[in-house]
């Protein structure tokens, strides 16, 4: 006899589906796609539902319950996590859990669905007594209908003369189900909808033909800051929407971005196109509402950080990666992706195109686009038609300043604060200082936990690991020598922050950084302020260079731009150029020109050079050649294998063994290493790597799944169910 079986995926570092027998109290209900609760050896946990199919039930567990009224993933988001954990040889399971929104895949619960009681008028002769009862029933008269929430905005207390005209039979009330919404109190934003130069209407025309096609073609949008790659985006989405299709925006940083938001609100939640957004900043029950608004079909436009790629859109017809050279699409924990990759992964799946956007393209998307692969739209010119702000490199070899700023750069500060613009200054380290050192015998204070020295606090008091969160007090003597000169070396946003306070009294000064934005709504009230020309000097770790536009900012200034460039990474001097070339572009956008000052101890290198110019194709010619001497993506491939544990002799034993069966099964890969990781000590873990190279990508997934084939062989997992399909 043949029963109902359902194949559930297990959040669990297990590669195979398990097997269960659905009760028939559950087979009219259960759909694929859907979370279940399942037993799972000793415990009871939650699984996914990816396959219902006939066969025998002998020996196999039931199903013990369904999580979800309706499925949360659809088949075109399984075909997708089934691809991504194929490729990054992650278990299907925990692929899948990430995907959805935080507290869905957890064992400890669910998120709850909020409902509000909702009225209508249904006896329109009635003549209600009280004077707030009669002012209910016109206003709900007036609507049709209103829900508990809208009253009370409208209406004090409310809840007793409502009760009363449900009893009368003047009212009746409908449990309604209640959309936890982020910009529900926000004020919709005023629509700048401006008229598109040649350059912009060739990009629109040829976006909007691939979607008028429902093909998938990808598109990189390299257009120099300040260039108009927004409005261009409003417009192709405007012509998807009119296509009956849905838009997916992926953003780098969500809370660093907020003007993006705020245009999509201005440009089409007027018309009522719903939008809705996706990032770790918003409340689990805000995530949940938003995502099963999604499945449902009720959103067109999709705005979030990279976890937004899963987002369950069916009529998928158009992706937009804004700032697509961003190392945060890249996940760096647990399941590791680059959400950038699966955007072109999900286009060609859901045929559409993929619009790439970006001032300083990633090196491997310029580099796919002089293959063909990619179609490129250049925008070399600002929308205004204004200037691209003058660059200055400031050489520190021939001046020592005392502080960290030089004596050039507080020459333009308070030449910027005399003509009433403002100013931004960039220091990519935050705290007040990275290290404290005892000057009688040098000693520095380092992490219990990880590999490296505790930066100073000086508000909280405190020094503390910015990987492992560990802090503690300063010391007042030194542990080695007893020594009492502890003081602080270098300069982080904080410092930096109190030394201007010192210089320009009267300025009104603001930093923006991790420790400044941490609360919900932090980052949004700086950019206020910032527009509203309550700031005058800016002080911020890469967070500013993002994706702001503040008309006032005439002045930019770098400090520390060669913190990146020596790295321990071939990215280096492409994540320097970047950088500096994206907070110059900050500077003159509201009428051209501007000025940028940069600090460098290296003004010759050739990273820096073109950043100074805003040459983006100078940059690639000279870093091309390096890359392909050395065979560096894109134009070779590499795999970094990780191996940690709590004991570092055991770990480098492992690596050295391990990197012995690689290169007996190698064939055309390299195998560099093993070698300590760049961090060889993270969170009480030691760290040993090891690199894996060829030219050929096929080369390394062969013999990656070699590797996976042994391991599964030399290690095996006990079974606790039937596996599946």
């Amino acid at each position: 006899m043949t029963e109902l079986l359902a194949d559930v995926a297990v959040s669990a570092p297990l590669k195979q589906l398990y097997t269960y027998l659905v009760p028939e109290e559950l087979a009219k209900t259960a759909q694929v796609g859907m979370r279940v609760r399942i037993p799972f050896g000793r415990r009871t946990t939650v699984g996914f539902l990816l396959k219902l199919r006939q066969g025998s039930s002998e020996g196999l567990k039931p199903l013990k319950e369904l999580l979800d009224a309706q499925p949360l993933l659809t088949p075109q988001l399984l075909d997708l996590l089934r691809w991504a954990a194929d490729y990054y040889y992650h278990p299907l399971g925990q692929v899948i859990r990430s995907a959805l929104p935080a507290g869905l895949g957890s064992d400890k619960g669910t998120v709850k669905i909020l409902h509000e009681p909702v009225y209508q008028l249904v006896n329109k002769q009635a003549s209600p007594r009280g004077e707030k009862q009669r002012q209910l029933v016109d206003l709900i008269g007036a609507h049709g209908e209103l829900g508990l929430s809208q009253l009370r905005d409208l209406i004090p207390a409310p809840h007793a003369s409502l009760k009363r005209l449900v009893e009368l039979g003047v009212l009746s009330c409908r449990e309604k189900e209640l959309q936890r919404d982020p910009f529900l109190s926000e004020p919709l934003p005023e629509d700048t909808n401006l008229t598109l130069n040649d350059e912009q209407s060739a990009a629109v025309q040829a976006v909007s033909a691939a979607v008028g096609e429902k093909k998938f073609q990808p598109f990189l949008l390299h257009g120099v800051t300040g260039s108009g790659k927004t409005e261009v985006y409003l417009q192709t989405v405007a012509f998807c929407l009119q296509q009956d299709l849905q838009c997916l925006v992926l953003v780098p940083e969500i809370a660093l971005t907020p003007q993006l938001v705020a245009r999509f609100r201005a440009r089409f939640e007027s018309p009522g196109v719903r939008l809705a957004v996706l990032h770790s900043g918003l409340s689990e029950g805000e995530r949940y509402d938003a995502w099963r608004a999604i499945i449902r079909g009720e959103v067109q436009i999709v705005i979030g950080a990279r976890s937004a790629i899963f987002a369950p859109l069916q009529k998928l017809g158009l992706i937009i990666v804004d700032e697509e050279h961003e190392a945060s699409y890249k996940q760096g924990e647990g399941f590791r992706y680059n959400a950038r990759d699966l955007a072109l992964v999900r286009g060609q799946q859901q045929n559409c195109p993929v619009l790439l956007g970006s001032a300083t393209p990633a090196f491997a998307s310029y580099y796919r686009s002089e293959q063909g692969g990619v179609t490129r739209l250049a925008l070399d010119r600002r929308a205004h038609a204004g200037q691209l702000p003058q660059v200055e490199l400031i050489d520190l070899t021939e001046q020592t300043p005392e502080g960290p700023l030089s004596n050039r750069l507080i020459e333009a500060l308070q030449q910027c604060l005399e003509r009433g613009d403002q100013a931004l200054l960039l220091l990519n380290r935050r705290g007040f200082a990275p290290f404290l050192l005892c000057r009688d015998c040098g000693t520095s204070f380092h992490c219990p936990n990880c590999e490296i020295t505790l930066t100073f606090h000086q508000q909280q008091r405190e020094v503390r690991c910015h990987y492992c969160d560990y802090a503690e007090p300063p010391a007042e003597k030194c542990p080695k020598c007893d020594g009492l000169q502890i003081e602080p070396e270098g300069a982080g946003t904080e410092r930096l922050e109190e030394e201007l306070g010192e210089l320009f009294p009267g300025a009104r000064i603001a930093r923006m950084d991790r420790d400044t934005t941490s609360r919900k709504g932090a980052h949004q009230r700086l950019v206020q302020k910032m527009l509203g020309r309550e700031v005058d000097i800016l002080v911020g770790t890469q967070m500013i260079a993002k994706g702001h536009d503040f008309p006032g900012v005439t002045l930019v200034g770098v400090l520390g731009a060669d913190s990146i460039l020596n790295l321990p990474d071939f990215r280096a001097a492409e994540r320097s150029f970047s950088l500096l070339t994206q907070v110059a572009g900050r500077a003159g956008r509201a009428c051209g020109g501007g000025q940028v000052l940069i600090q460098t101890f290296n003004a010759d290198h050739y990273a820096l050079a073109c950043a100074a110019e805003q040459d983006y194709q100078a940059f690639y010619q000279q870093e091309l050649p390096f890359r392909q001497e050395l065979g560096y993506p894109p134009c070779g491939h590499l795999i970094n294998l990780v191996l940690s544990g709590n004991n570092s002799g055991q770990v480098k034993g492992a690596a050295e063994q391990l990197a012995s069966r690689l290169a007996t099964a190698a064939g055309p890969v390299e195998v560099l290493g093993p070698s300590p990781c760049p961090l060889a000590r993270l969170r009480g873990k030691s760290r040993v790597q090891i690199l894996l190279k060829s030219s050929e990508r096929p080369a390394l997934r062969r013999l990656l799944a070699q590797l996976d084939a042994a391991r599964c062989r030399s290690q095996p997992i006990a079974q606790r169910g039937e596996p599946g399909g």
